[in-house]
Order: structure tokens, then sequence, then C-alpha cells
């Protein structure tokens, strides 16, 4: 009998060990054959309130992406066909645009950020009779101008007053995408449209967003690495899957310090951790491919950090130093198409809250277009 008592745990370990081992092999085989993609989000939760949510954004070719700065007050119409509705923003933001017909990253007044992240996997429904309708181009600047915490936006998109329609991008892709935000207080949330429904995340847990498979199996495949330790060995690749690994990893990892400097050099080390070096891609998937700007937004103190893999030096935008109000116009700092900042023709580093020109917001890409 004593023999029994000691061999029973072994036999179930085992069978825990086989299980386990099994349920890793089918969820990277079934990540290994999803079609990889690029871009990841991180937010780094430290003391004394300090939230810091870094971005890389990855894409073959040039997004001909520009800074841009908007008030209080703009109207906007969701370019959704003949099912658009409009608005007016209630916050003004600073903004990553993408061909200057979408929003791809933001952080506004109240400190909300949102990062707009390509999603392969994403399936909006059909549409629905009666119900507005908005481009996937207007989401993420939706959520800035109307927004200023998690809960609050949370609650609003969950009653899905407005369906979603994909756009084609200007250089011919599929328009699909998932929503990434945070706020001051370190809240998260992540939204996905999978089988036509609407998924939502939320919590602070959720840190780090990258892009397929979708998020339950990214969550999934994390878990099984947690047991490994990162330590011990963290997967490589520039596949979203193992970014998304190495990031969770990282972000949980570097020091917890309330001096500002540290920490926000510590969240660019995770951030160009899981960036994509200059040269690479993969064929016939353009958005796993080389980083074409990072930025780190500094939720405390409303501060927004921008950076090009093709410039040494970084350049920030002060949002408190801003002027917000609807009698303020519109601004956009122009890029090069490395998305470089330059003045007087040369690299730009420090302060750039006072350039740019006046400009008239754009209109967001048409649905179906």
């Amino acid at each position: 009998m004593q023999s029994k008592k000691t061999e029973m745990p072994a036999m179930w370990m085992t069978a825990l060990t086989l299980s386990v081992s099994l349920f890793a092999f089918v969820l990277i085989a079934t990540v290994c054959c999803t079609p990889a993609r690029a871009c990841s989000r991180a937010t780094y939760l430290g003391p004394d309130n300090i939230v810091l949510t870094s971005r890389s954004n990855d894409w073959k070719g040039s997004q001909h992406s520009n800074i841009w700065i908007y008030p209080r007050g703009i109207a906007r119409n969701s370019s959704g066909g003949a099912e658009s509705f409009s608005w007016t923003s209630k916050y003004g933001s600073v903004t990553v645009g993408g061909w200057d017909v979408t929003t791809i990253d933001g952080m506004n007044e109240a400190g909300l950020v949102v990062d707009v992240l390509y999603l392969a996997e994403s399936d909006y429904g059909k549409p629905v009779p009666g119900k507005k309708a908005m481009s996937v181009s207007a989401w993420g600047q939706y959520v800035l101008d109307n927004f200023g915490t998690v809960a609050e936006a949370v609650n609003a998109l969950k009653k899905e007053k407005f369906y979603l329609v994909e756009p084609q991008t200007p250089d011919g892709q599929a328009g699909t995408a998932h929503l990434a935000i945070s706020d001051p207080s370190g809240d998260s949330a992540i939204f996905e449209y999978i089988d036509g429904h609407l998924v939502v995340h939320h919590g602070r847990q959720y840190q780090v967003m990258t892009n397929s498979p979708t998020y339950d199996q990214q969550l999934a495949l994390t878990a099984y690495w947690e047991n490994i330790g990162g330590t011990t060995m963290l997967p490589g690749t520039n596949r979203a899957s193992d970014r998304f690994v190495r990031a969770s990893f990282y972000i949980k990892i570097i020091p917890q310090t309330s001096d500002l400097n540290e920490a926000l050099a510590s969240t660019f080390g995770v951030i160009r951790n899981v960036s994509v070096p200059l040269g690479i891609s993969t064929p016939g998937q353009p958005n796993i491919s080389s980083t074409q700007w990072r930025v780190v937004s500094d939720q405390k103190n409303k501060v927004y950090y921008f950076e090009s893999p093709r410039s040494p030096y970084l350049f920030w935008i002060p949002l408190k130093e801003l002027d917000f109000s609807a009698k303020a116009s519109t601004r956009k700092i122009n890029l090069t198409e490395g998305s470089v900042l330059k003045v007087h023709g040369k690299a730009f580093a420090g302060d750039a809250g006072k350039l740019g020109q006046p400009a008239k917001p754009f209109a967001f890409l048409p649905a179906g277009k």
C-alpha cells in the first residue's frame, strides 16, 4: 500500500505533463498556421501613478504618417456610407495618422490612449438595418474624441450603437483592426470583433496586445510560456505571438520605479525589443514588416513621445502646454517618408509642441474604399 501511495502522484504528474505538452503543441501549431502580423502595444504600470503606454507600428512601405494636434469642437463624420453619423469632439488630442485618412494612435487631453493595431481575424458582421455605421478608419479617433476614461469608453462601446465596416487601405490591404485603450489610472481594455460579435477584455491586467491570433489565444499562449519562465527561454521571432510573449514578460519584469526617466528608458527598451529591424519584410504579409515608428505616452504627465528608427533623435509633445480650446486651430506636423521630423532640413530632437502648421482635419477613409 505504501508503494501505491507514492506511485500515484508520479503517475498523475506524468499525465499532467503530457497534457500540458499536448496543449502547448496544439496551441503553438495553431498560432504558427495563422498569418503573422506586426505592431505591438505594452503598458507600464509603475509606482506613484506612473502609467506609460508604448506602441510600435510596422508596415511594408510608408503609411505617410504625420502628427495631428486636434482641439475640441471638431465636427466629425463616421464615413460609414449611407448609414454614417456625426459627432463633435469633446476632447482635444495628439495623434499619429496613416495616409492622412485614419488615426492609428494617440492620446487625448484626459490622458486616454488609443492604439489601433491590425487584426486579420476581425469580422465585423453584416450591416444592421436601422443602425448607424462607422468606418474602421474613424474608430480610434471616435474614442479619443468622446471619452476620458477606459470605463467610460467600455460602457458606451458595449452598447453597440453603431456597427463597424472595414475600408480598404490606400495601398490595397483589408482595413481590419482591433483596438486597445488605457488611461492614467492604469485601466486597459481590448476590443475585437470576432465572428460578427464584439469581444471586450477589460482590466489592468491586459497590458499587452499585438496582432494575430485573437486575444484569447494570445493569453493562453502566454500562460504556457509563463510556466517555462522568461529567464529560461523566450520565443524570439518577429511573429505577433512571439512578440506578445516577450512584451508580456519584459513589461512586468523591468524595474518598478518612481524615477520617470528610468521608467521611460525601460519602457522604450521593451517596445524596441519587439520592433522589427529596417529591411525585414514577409512576402504577401505587408504588416509583418519593418517598424516605421514608435511612441510612448506618459499618461500621468500627459507627454507624447515619438521615435523613428531612421533617426537617432527623440521628440515629444507636452499636451498640458497645448491650446485645446474650440477656438484653436488643428495643427499638422509633417514627417518625412521615414517618419522623421525635420526642421530646416535637419532631424529634430526635443519639445515639438510649438511646431506644425494650421491644417484642415482630414476626412476618414470611407468604408469599402
